[in-house]
């Protein structure tokens, strides 16, 4: 391979410089606020996508597709998220035990019943919203108001989440 070609597929992802007005300090620590944020984003997805999978009795289609509805909302936000984090000059976890590292939600334990593993992505979703919250809050301190913006919206999108699976095992 000659030079300029291995040069380029030899390269490596970074932190990035730049002057937006958020200091490297302060955008590192919200990185990685933001970084707890994907990763727990991450683990509520996969979970969400178990349960579309593994869903069955009489709750089959009215959890089948609002689960559906909600990991697909939850890959556009994880995108945004991990977008965001290399916005402003940072990487985001690469590999799953780096996402697992920065997670607090858990995979399920064992195969659950349908109520079951409704309430436990209720409660996850529940999570979401309170550390978007601690998150926003961060960003706001730091005044990035574009990190704050988009964690904010996902803030109510968590909270339907949870009211609609909640009533669905009421």
């Amino acid at each position: 391979m000659n030079t300029p070609i291995k040069a380029v597929l030899n390269t490596h992802t970074n932190e990035s410089r730049m002057d937006n007005g958020v200091i490297r300090s302060d955008r590192k620590l919200l990185s990685v606020k933001l970084s707890e944020v994907l990763a727990d984003s991450y683990m509520l997805n996969l979970k969400t996508q178990v349960v579309h999978w593994n869903i069955s009795g009489p709750l089959f289609y009215a959890v089948h597709q609002i689960t559906e509805q909600q990991y697909k909302d939850m890959n556009s936000a994880i995108d945004n998220i991990a977008e965001r984090i290399r916005a402003i000059g940072f990487v985001t976890p690469i590999n799953f035990d780096e996402l697992r590292h920065y997670a607090s939600i858990r995979d399920f334990k064992k195969n659950l019943g349908a109520v079951d593993m409704v309430r436990e992505l209720a409660r996850d979703n529940e999570y979401c919203a309170k550390i978007l919250r601690s998150a926003v809050e961060e960003a706001e301190m730091v005044k990035d108001v574009e990190s704050a913006g988009l964690l904010s919206d996902r803030i109510g999108q968590h909270e339907k989440n949870a009211w609609m699976l909640n009533a669905l095992v009421s």
